[in-house]
C-alpha cells in the first residue's frame, strides 16, 4: 500500500461490488487508482478489460507490483492525472461500462471529474459511474448526460452512482 493514500475500506468495496452485481465481460476504468485494489478486484470478478489511471509515482509502482503478484492480464495502467487520462482515453475512442472514481476527499475533485466526463464521452451506453467521496461533498442529482440513481453512506464515505442517459 503506498503511503499517503486513503484505501477504500473493505465494507465500502464490498458494497460497491454488491451494488454492481455481475460485472463479468464488462469494461472497467478506475480513476485515482491508489493501490489499484478496486480495479484488481473488478478484474478478479471477470471484467474483460481493466484500465487504471493514477498520477502518484509511488502508487504506480505499487500497482505494477500488485499486477505482477496477481499475474493479472488485460490491465492497462496510465501514469497521468485523472483529467488527462479521460482525455487520452477519449482520443483513443475507449468506452467503459463502469467507471470508478475515488478522488482525494474535500477537494471538489469528484464534481470536477464528473464534469470532465460530460465533456469527454467515454461512458458506454447505459454505463455507470461510481464515485466514492466524502459525505460532506454533495454532487448534483443529474446533469446533461448522467442521472444519479443511487446514493449510500458508510461512515464518512458516500457512494454516488450515476447512469448515462439514453
Amino acid at each position: 500500500m503506498p503511503k499517503g493514500i486513503r484505501p477504500t475500506q473493505d465494507k465500502v468495496r464490498k458494497a460497491i461490488f454488491d451494488i454492481l452485481g455481475d460485472i463479468s465481460g464488462l469494461t472497467f476504468l478506475e480513476l485515482f487508482s491508489g493501490s489499484g485494489a478496486v480495479g484488481l478486484e473488478a478484474l478478479s470478478r471477470g471484467v474483460s478489460e481493466l484500465f487504471m489511471v493514477e498520477s502518484n509515482r509511488e502508487s504506480i509502482l505499487t500497482i505494477k507490483r500488485n499486477i505482477e503478484l496477481l499475474k493479472a492480464t488485460n490491465c492497462n495502467l496510465y501514469h497521468l492525472e485523472a483529467e488527462k487520462g479521460v482525455k487520452l482515453l477519449f482520443l483513443d475512442k475507449k468506452y467503459f461500462d463502469i467507471i470508478f472514481i475515488d478522488p482525494p476527499y474535500l477537494k471538489d475533485m469528484a464534481k470536477k471529474i464528473l464534469q470532465t466526463l460530460e465533456g469527454y464521452d467515454i461512458v458506454a451506453p447505459h454505463g455507470l459511474i461510481v464515485i466514492q467521496h466524502s459525505k460532506a461533498e454533495l454532487l448534483p442529482k443529474e446533469s446533461l448526460k448522467f442521472d444519479l440513481i443511487k446514493e449510500a453512506r458508510y461512515g464518512d464515505t458516500r457512494l454516488s452512482i450515476f447512469r448515462k442517459k439514453e
